[in-house]
């Protein structure tokens, strides 16, 4: 049976390295499953694979998109099942690799099919939300939506604006339009999530945000400071060096609240995939026992 074996885990793991050493053998391109690797002027300050890395491998999703393109996990599920169909009638096993939570699980277990937002309702509740705060926004949607504002996080803006959102464009609750069911897949898949200790990790992100800084890092952020208004942006390591750019802060302090947030955000990362029971752990050192694990569910 055709197989999607999908690597993934908190940044700064590992997963780029032993994406490259998977590939090779299973005889695969690589599909990214990283929401803001596909924005080619972000190269530096999400890691992105360098040129040398994708020449090696074919990959995909990578510095597709331009900063100021609209696209979401319900586009990625649509592209990605679309690709799989054309790459499953010449390979048997395709890799998946990346940790954005949300477009790894579109793509396993699917999404519920959401409408595109039109942009004058969005910027009209961004705007609300600028001038007055996220409490209007909760009380809309504690109206329109009861169902689903006693399950959200209320403190997490962008869910609750996002709701609100689906409340006004269609007429109807956002809950109504959940379904949470799995999507059944024409072929198996396989899990790979790769763990390390904390403070081992956290020393690899420290020690990656360095080595961009090294590369260049600081003069991407600069030429993407005039659209840092896109939500495409609205990424760690930018987000600290706009206020660099802006004189809120000073640069050592940026980079060390980029070192902090990035590991902030490899917890929620941990949390969330933590709960996935069927994701089979190992440290990234162990190659020779995850090519055993993929070789007994691909046979």
């Amino acid at each position: 049976m055709k197989t999607l074996v999908v690597l993934l885990g908190p940044t700064g793991v590992g997963k780029t390295e032993l994406s490259l050493e998977l590939a090779e053998f299973l005889d695969s391109p690589v599909i990214s499953a990283d929401s803001r690797q596909m924005y080619k002027e972000l190269a530096i300050g999400t890691a992105a694979p360098t040129p040398e890395e994708q020449a090696k491998i074919k990959h995909y999703f990578i510095g597709t998109l331009q900063l100021t393109d609209y696209y979401s996990a319900s586009r990625f599920e649509e592209d990605v099942i679309s690709l799989l169909a054309d790459l499953y009638q010449t390979h048997e096993t395709i890799l998946m690799s990346g940790g954005s939570m949300m477009y790894i699980d579109a793509v396993c277990k699917g999404i519920d099919e959401i409408p595109t937002i039109d942009e004058t309702l969005r910027a009209d509740l961004k705007d609300l939300y600028q001038k007055e705060g996220i409490d209007p926004i909760r009380q809309r949607l504690k109206l329109l939506d009861p169902v689903f504002y006693k399950q959200v996080d209320l403190k997490n803006h962008k869910r609750v604006i996002h709701a609100l959102e689906i409340c006004l464009m269609t007429g109807k609750p956002y809950s109504s339009l959940r379904t949470d069911k799995a999507k059944q897949r024409p072929f198996r898949i396989l899990k790979i999530g790769l763990q390390r200790e904390r403070e081992e990790l956290y020393e690899r992100i420290n020690h990656r945000v360095d080595t961009m800084m090294q590369r260049g890092f600081l003069e991407e952020a600069r030429s993407v400071y005039h659209l840092r208004h896109l939500n495409s942006l609205n990424t760690v390591g930018y987000k600290e060096l706009f206020k660099y750019f802006s004189g809120e802060w000073s640069l050592d302090f940026a980079v060390e609240k980029i070192k902090q947030n990035t590991r902030i955000y490899s917890r929620k990362q941990m949390t969330w995939f933590k709960r996935d029971k069927e994701i089979h752990r190992f440290h990234p050192d162990r190659l020779e026992e995850i090519k055993d694990q993929i070789l007994r569910n691909t046979v």
